[in-house]
């Protein structure tokens, strides 16, 4: 459904982009194991970062990305949805078949523990554009700031080429992490990242100026 409404609206590049990095053998090998390794030890490496750096941020960033996470769980309880690489049929490639990638959720006996069909919202967004928002935010370095803008547009790029996602779970990955800023704002009562101030004789500090995201 998500690919034929796509095409109808002239948004479906995952075939294109699937077999563009197919090409490049080091590139798509690479990609599989971003897929299947880096989504854990970013995210996990940017809590431990934000709990012992920025502990008064913890708590509401923390719970926009539980809260974000348990709704694309419910939604896979409710609505399965099947990835691009089960459509050989319309000429997308499993990378992680064809390159006999290690550590892919969808090979070898891991296969029969995940939930191949949990596609729609994409978890792989959600959770690196709110590692890429919070680096973005909270980080000191503008390094650090430039990589964690860049890396859900990595993410998003990966996800596509390895057929593990359409542009629509993309798209619903956002908006399912926007819900989670969203309520967590309600639990909470405050923002979850937040500007230092710079207004001269400003007394309330990195409170000041507040954004939702």
């Amino acid at each position: 459904m998500a690919w034929q409404a796509e095409q109808e609206m002239h948004l479906n590049i995952e075939l294109a982009v699937n077999h563009a990095a197919d090409r490049v053998g080091w590139l798509i090998v690479g990609m599989n194991y971003y897929y299947a390794i880096l989504h854990f030890i970013v995210t996990v490496g940017v809590l431990v970062w934000l709990y012992v750096g920025h502990p008064d941020r913890y708590r509401a960033a923390r719970t926009a990305l539980y809260t974000a996470t348990l709704l694309a769980l419910i939604g896979f309880a409710f609505c399965a949805t099947a990835p691009p690489r089960f459509l050989a049929g319309q000429g997308f490639i499993d990378t992680v078949v064809v390159h006999h990638t290690w550590g892919s959720w969808a090979s070898g006996d891991v296969a029969s523990l995940s939930n191949q069909y949990a596609a729609m919202p994409s978890v792989h967004i959600i959770w690196s554009t709110w590692s890429g928002l919070t680096l973005a935010f909270l980080a000191r370095r503008t390094w650090v700031r430039v990589l964690g803008a860049c890396y859900p547009l990595a993410t998003f790029t990966v996800i596509l080429a390895t057929a593990n996602h359409f542009v629509a779970d993309a798209a619903a990955g956002a908006a399912t992490l926007a819900i989670g800023f969203f309520i967590q704002g309600l639990l909470t009562g405050r923002a979850a990242y937040r500007v230092p101030c710079r207004k001269p004789r400003c007394s309330r500090g990195d409170e000041c100026i507040s954004g939702v995201l």
